[in-house]
């Protein structure tokens, strides 16, 4: 079953696999989510069918192959919280190492060559420079980003040995949601700044934590570049559209070029809430480097991308504004639930 369009999405039910989906779909293509919902959403699976499947199973991976025939994969599925790899190494290593092995051998065995990966500025470990270009060493100093720095090295390799060309997004910080509302970010087990400052201005969480007060930083907090979903789920559409050119492996970094501290986050938050937000402070969280800044201009000139979403203010809003709907629609799930039935 093909008509030319259809993609594979791994991951395609989670936060940024979703809204690369609706990007897709906008673009012409036909997204084929698969996922084993672990942390994704079936609400958040809209513009094209859902395949629950794991990617440690290759039989799975190579029944939606055979059955989509894809032009090509987009390859978000992976554990991705910086922390959790350090206490739970081995499921990182399992899940993201293993799980790609899977998928690109799935790939070869049903002639699908072209793949578009989700990577990680975890890849570029302590930088040595700030902005960070591609060329810059990747030492990484957590299991996270070794994994996907592993993931990296295999698609080199593969490309090297046959017909496989595939592109590597290495993410900055992923942050903000659709801003028509349409899906947003929403995981069981949360981790990431903004949403967590969120849900504290929320009155869903009773403050957040600022790990490390003392790094070499302006202000003695970690400094991340924040880029906004829906550039990022863009830059995963053109990258699929420059795949055929070029060399058999290629590295792009997402981000907006701007860095904020967690405690400018938390003080944006608030103007943009207009609500209070405790901060208690920590100490310094294993894994974590004190700067992480792109340097995007490679992504500017060979893909022709560009961020949309460069004001902090109006990333969090969308992220806000998401937050906030997805309230209102528990709270009238759960009102329609206690709401007594009445037999005429």
């Amino acid at each position: 079953m093909t008509d030319g369009t259809s993609i594979l999405v791994t991951g395609g039910a989670g936060y940024i696999g979703s809204h690369t989906c609706k990007a897709l779909a906008a673009s012409g293509y036909t997204p084929i989510a698969f996922d084993n919902l672990i942390s994704g959403h079936k609400w958040a699976v809209k513009w094209g069918p859902l395949i629950e499947g794991d990617i440690l199973d290759r039989a799975q991976l190579q029944g939606a192959l055979r059955q989509y025939q894809p032009k090509a994969v987009m390859h978000f599925a992976a554990f991705a919280d910086v922390g959790e790899s350090v206490e739970r190494p081995l499921d990182y290593y399992r899940n993201n190492v293993a799980g790609t092995l899977n998928l690109l051998e799935a790939m070869h065995e049903e002639g699908v060559n072209r793949l578009v990966f989700s990577s990680t500025c975890a890849t570029y470990g302590i930088p040595q420079i700030v902005p960070i270009p591609e060329s810059h060493p990747q030492n990484p100093i957590n299991p996270y980003g070794t994994s996907k720095r592993i993931n990296e090295c295999m698609l080199q390799d593969v490309g090297a040995s046959d017909d496989l060309r595939s592109i590597s997004l290495r993410y900055f910080n992923a942050a903000g949601a659709d801003p028509y509302g349409d899906i947003g970010e929403e995981r069981h087990s949360e981790g990431h700044l903004i949403p967590l400052v969120l849900q504290v201005a929320a009155g869903q969480r009773s403050h957040i934590t600022i790990f490390g007060t003392d790094y070499n930083t302006p202000d003695g907090t970690c400094v991340r570049d924040y880029i906004h979903v829906a550039d990022l789920a863009e830059a995963h559409v053109l990258a699929l559209e420059v795949l055929e050119k070029g060399d058999a492996f290629k590295c792009y970094n997402l981000g907006t070029g701007k860095g904020f501290s967690v405690r400018e986050v938390v003080d944006t938050a608030i103007s943009v809430t207009r609500r209070s937000i405790v901060a208690h402070e920590g100490p310094r969280r294993a894994g974590d480097p004190p700067c992480l800044v792109a340097d995007p201009s490679r992504a500017r000139d060979e893909l022709g991308w560009k961020p949309r979403y460069n004001d902090l203010s109006e990333i969090i809003a969308t992220a806000w504004n998401w937050n906030l709907s997805r309230q209102a629609r528990r709270a009238a799930q759960t009102s329609n639930i206690d709401q007594p039935k009445v037999a005429f």
